[in-house]
């Protein structure tokens, strides 16, 4: 025994199919000897096994394979040991193929669905090469052809421009208009297509000439105008055209403005495309933006004058003097300098036009000079410095912070909406996936205020009672935390009452309760609103206990 067999521990038969059971489970597939390693052992490769299969190795039979096995054991298709093909079958397959999807299927069809592991290609290729008991020199496009009258690609029939004409002339009694090498398929010859027809009379493929298009070909039998061959222009036609249009409209044309009046059949499309390419008589490199620059002195958009950082930083001062805001990309024109607008400034910045560097944009310009802030620009956040301004915010307000609590204290122009953001999505050296609530109930142990148990009013009555009892004062909204309720705190008790949050009715606070059960006077302070009016809903009452 060769020492490759002798230095491995030997297999069984039931041992090798357990392996090749939970491959296919994993994969959906049988294995085969180049499946790589094999999961859930030591050092097995599915070469291996297969060598042994077949020499006899490690206590296996020997003169078998892993293909063989399996298609004894396991009914698997053996690709060296295929089964024998006749036309039929495959005619066979072929009519199902076509009744499913409609069209003859092809050496890329890819499975056949009723074979049980059969592919196209292979029968295509056993048909073309003669094995699996087919005679070769044939394929699966010239059996369909002969047998079943299927267009074959390959042998398309030959052409006539007479033939042609007669399918252009029903195209344009059923449409309206002549056909072009985009229209698709032809109706009257099922399989052709105008593609296919306009190539053949370009290239010279079956039996046309070559060096023509069915653009030429219907000029020269039909006389339909051909794009390609239109009649020159000249610089005078165009702008009289144009001195037209703008006596009509109040505007300069561009390439957008559609069809010339003044010539029904000429775009201005057109006549820019001929200009750029050297078409129609001109030598190319112009356009039509750039012929009523010179002439007419219309500004062209592409050809717009330089700009300076002073320049633009001269216009932001004017526009936050006029508007009270600084410009961005969305503020539209530029009130100091007609034609211009904040989002081609932007542009400019950003790509290195019109004599700027690049790699820059209005925000950053504006922070850099002007100290706007730029919300792309901001420095990185820390949870150390987010724990800072959230223990300032508890000293202050007696409660934690949340992301409705507006402005941080102490951070310019900061927000804890802004905060609690970059702690979520991640962004500013954070890394997401956690929230203003959960930094602070891990390391404050805040509760989530969505989080806090119900309330009843027993309950705040004692926690209002034991206050009394400690400091001889009643407590109010701005009186803190609990002792000893951990995260409770008085705004939160008065917040609950107003909006009934965790179990209570609403419309009540903490002095109307105190009021009504420990007797106490009760001063509403209302909230000014428009017109001063006064509203006797309770929860629009800012309450405050007597001391």
């Amino acid at each position: 025994m060769d020492c490759w067999g002798m230095n491995q521990r030997p297999l069984t038969l039931r041992e090798v199919l357990s392996w090749a059971d939970a491959y296919r489970e994993s994969v959906g597939a049988w294995p085969s000897r180049g499946s790589g390693p094999i999961a859930g052992t030591i050092g097995e490769t599915w070469r291996d096994v297969d060598t042994a299969l077949r020499h006899g190795w490690r206590g296996l039979p020997g003169s078998t394979s892993l293909a063989r096995l399996l298609a004894e054991e396991r009914g698997a298709r053996n690709p060296f040991n295929l089964t024998a093909l006749d036309e039929e079958q495959i005619l066979h397959w072929a009519d199902s193929h076509h009744e499913r999807t409609g069209a003859w299927p092809h050496a890329k069809s890819g499975k056949i669905c009723e074979s049980g592991g059969e592919t196209w290609a292979a029968v295509s290729a056993a048909l073309l090469n003669g094995t699996r008991g087919l005679s070769g020199g044939s394929s699966l496009a010239q059996l369909l052809a002969r047998r079943r009258g299927a267009r074959n690609r390959g042998n398309v029939p030959r052409l006539t421009e007479e033939q042609i004409l007669r399918w252009a002339d029903a195209y344009r009694t059923r449409s309206g208009c002549w056909p072009s090498g985009k229209s698709g398929p032809i109706e009257e010859a099922p399989g052709e297509t105008w593609t296919a027809v306009d190539m053949a009379l370009r290239h010279g493929k079956r039996g046309m000439p070559g060096g023509s298009s069915l653009a030429f070909l219907l000029a020269e039998r039909r006389n339909v105008r051909n794009v390609w061959t239109r009649p020159n222009l000249s610089v005078e036609l165009i702008l009289g055209w144009a001195d037209a249009h703008f006596q009509r409209t109040g505007c300069w044309p561009t390439v957008n403005v559609g069809l010339i009046e003044e010539a029904p059949k000429e775009t201005w499309r057109g006549v820019d495309r001929a200009l750029r390419r050297g078409a129609r008589g001109f030598p190319g490199g112009s356009s039509l933006a750039r012929l009523l620059s010179a002439e007419r002195n219309v500004r062209n958009v592409q050809d717009v004058a330089r700009l300076t950082r002073r320049q633009i930083l001269a216009w932001a001062d004017n526009h936050r003097r006029r508007t009270g805001k600084w410009p961005t990309h969305t503020s539209g024109p530029v009130a100091d300098n007609a034609g211009e607008v904040w989002q081609n400034v932007d542009a400019a910045l950003r790509e290195g036009l019109r004599g700027l560097r690049g790699g820059s944009s209005l925000a950053q310009l504006l922070a850099r000079h002007r100290g706007r802030r730029n919300i792309h620009g901001l420095p990185d956040l820390s949870k150390k410095q987010i724990l800072r301004w959230a223990d300032a915010h508890f000293q202050q307000t007696g409660s934690w912070p949340h992301r409705g609590s507006g402005p941080i204290t102490g951070a310019s122009s900061e927000s804890w909406r802004g905060v609690d953001q970059f702690l979520r999505n991640g962004g500013r050296g954070l890394a997401g996936r956690s929230s203003l609530g959960r930094l602070l109930a891990a390391k404050r142990g805040a509760r989530p205020y969505r989080h806090s148990p119900s309330l009843t009013e027993e309950q705040i009555l004692r926690w209002a009672d034991e206050h009394f009892q400690r400091v001889r004062t009643w407590p109010q909204l701005t009186s803190g935390p609990i002792p000893g309720v951990p995260g409770e705190t008085w705004s939160r008790i008065n917040h609950a009452l107003r909006e009934g949050k965790r179990g209570l009715l609403g419309h009540s606070s903490l002095a109307l309760l105190l009021a009504e059960k420990r007797g106490l006077p009760y001063w509403p302070r209302r909230r000014a609103a428009a017109g001063n009016r006064e509203s006797s809903d309770c929860s629009r009452i800012e309450d405050e206990a007597p001391q």
